[in-house]
């Protein structure tokens, strides 16, 4: 029901758009969250935004460098990653919360809907 696209690979300090895509319903009422998994490491969070774009929120490490963004017209969630370092380099999933709740949250647990994930390579 969540795709992710749009991984590949860059060298350090250029940009890359991912896009978590829906199908078969609609995420438009879902808070949406984007997670990545680093070689070696746990999954952690990376960004997520609110219903109606009401808010967002990021991990320390990429704030100021990566922008959230829902387009509900298409029913898509957007990360846009500027500036990247090699220590962005993972597998990123993108993840939304039931329909039920409105609170950004930044454990993983509270996310039931994954998309499979699409890999982000930076080079030095």
């Amino acid at each position: 029901q969540l795709q992710a696209s749009g991984g590949g690979s860059v060298q350090a300090g250029g940009s890359l758009r991912l896009s978590c895509a829906a199908s078969g319903r609609t995420f438009n009422n879902n808070v949406m969250g984007w997670f990545r998994r680093a070689p070696g490491k746990e999954r952690e969070f990376v960004a997520a935004i609110g219903k109606e774009n009401a808010a967002t929120s990021y991990a320390g490490s990429v704030k100021g460098r990566f922008t959230i963004a829902r387009d509900s017209a298409k029913n898509t969630v957007s990360l846009q990653m500027s500036g990247l370092k090699p220590e962005d380099t993972a597998v990123y999933y993108c993840a939304a919360r039931s329909p039920s709740v409105t609170v950004i949250h930044y454990s993983q647990r509270s996310y039931p809907f994954w998309g499979q994930g699409t890999q982000v390579t930076v080079s030095s």
